[in-house]
């Protein structure tokens, strides 16, 4: 078949095979041209590890540092009429990757808030790699099933208070609106929390400490965004404040609890299957792509977790706040940088967007995410949906 993307809303319903590996292969190369990773991991467990943040981790833990990988996340196989999702096809030229450079890399496809999800990685951990040395927490669903209960939960993207109203854009119909977005009640904030806070990434650790797969030295890691004036009203006094919250008090719990250091990670705005579904965020990336990319700051997934790696995880001076988290995201945080966005943000209309914006790397960015518009890959050949895979 021809594959072309199929793009409903924020979310793409297809993907290409050969352009997710050849955007898997361009994150490679970047790691392979930076300075290897002083002691860096040598054992890493990586939860929701097929894209984004989480691909860019395992990436660079394999690539950077010479680590044996273990991945673990659930997405879908493909069809003779279905392509898979983008994390299959990631996951499928990850490990075709790092075994060609001679690397242990295994993935189990699964829900990993499920007991036997874990027990699983628990038990293959034990048998190829004895313990791991550093566990990467970049689980992003809307969705969890309580493993303890069954009881599903859902999370809601509201604020907490009060009616909350801003500028948005629809990226569907390129039209500039305001947005309100009513606030959430109790039940909903406590649902949020349940799945996007820290209690997953608890019963993980938990789990691995029990087994005694966790070195003496181990370091685990969770990710977050905080963001800035324009974007708190929606990530942080909301349900997505609260559950980062509970990031923050899992960090502690955990390194309370068990051999490993525990932080949580703050990294900057970027294009992601889960931002591009977030009230306000696809206006505030673009304005950031344009600002940053104009004062040579941009970062994507892959530039940032390398700066984590080597200026947060593996280094004697760690970039940390008040609050212990690693932070990332210092570059968009940048006073100028900030004040620029804030000027340009009342500007912006559907009529100047490509002016005052970078919506068009916004757009490509999006689209990279599912292996459209990436160089070197012709999108008019015919092409097989199928695509090998040996995951457990």
């Amino acid at each position: 078949m021809i594959i072309q993307p199929k793009v409903r809303g924020f979310i793409c319903t297809n993907a290409h095979p050969q352009g997710c590996a050849a955007n898997v292969r361009e994150q490679i190369e970047y790691i392979q041209s930076q300075p290897a990773i002083d002691n860096g991991p040598k054992r890493v467990l990586v939860v929701g590890a097929s894209t984004g943040y989480g691909l860019a981790s395992r990436i660079t833990a394999a690539f950077g540092s010479g680590a044996k990988t273990l991945g673990v996340f659930f997405e879908k196989p493909p069809t003779e009429k279905r392509t898979a999702s983008a994390g299959y096809y990631n996951s499928a030229a990850f490990e075709s990757e790092a075994h060609k450079a001679g690397l242990y890399a295994k993935s189990i496809n699964g829900d990993a808030f499920s007991d036997a999800i874990k027990a699983k990685a628990v038990e293959m951990i034990k048998e190829d790699l004895g313990q791991v040395d550093l566990v990467v927490y970049s689980l992003a669903s809307p969705r969890r099933t309580d493993p303890k209960t069954g009881e599903l939960y859902s999370s809601v993207l509201k604020p907490i208070g009060e009616s909350y109203t801003a500028k948005n854009l629809n990226t569907d119909k390129l039209e500039i609106t305001d947005i309100t977005v009513d606030p959430a009640n109790e039940e909903e904030i406590a649902n949020t929390v349940k799945v996007m806070g820290g209690e997953d990434w608890e019963l993980w650790m938990q789990a691995l400490g029990e087994a005694g797969v966790l070195s003496d030295n181990c370091k685990t890691v969770a990710y977050t965004y905080i963001g800035e004036k324009l974007t708190w009203p929606i990530y942080g006094h909301a349900t997505i404040g609260k559950a980062k919250e509970d990031l923050d008090r899992a960090a502690r719990a955990i390194t309370e609890s068990s051999p490993a250091a525990a932080n949580v990670a703050v990294l900057k705005a970027l294009v992601t299957q889960s931002s591009s579904a977030i009230p306000v965020m696809p206006l505030y990336i673009s304005l950031i792509y344009r600002v940053m990319k104009e004062e040579g700051t941009h970062e994507g997934c892959i530039e940032q977790l390398y700066r984590l790696y080597t200026e947060g995880l593996y280094t004697d001076t760690p970039r940390l706040d008040g609050e212990n988290r690693l932070r990332m995201d210092d570059k968009e945080l940048r006073s100028e940088t900030q004040a620029k966005i804030e000027k340009l943000w009342p500007q912006v209309t559907a009529e100047n967007l490509f002016e005052l914006t970078d919506y068009k790397g916004y757009q490509a960015d999006f689209l990279k995410l599912f292996g459209f518009g990436v160089a070197g890959v012709d999108y008019d050949a015919e092409t097989s949906p199928q695509v090998e895979a040996e995951f457990s």
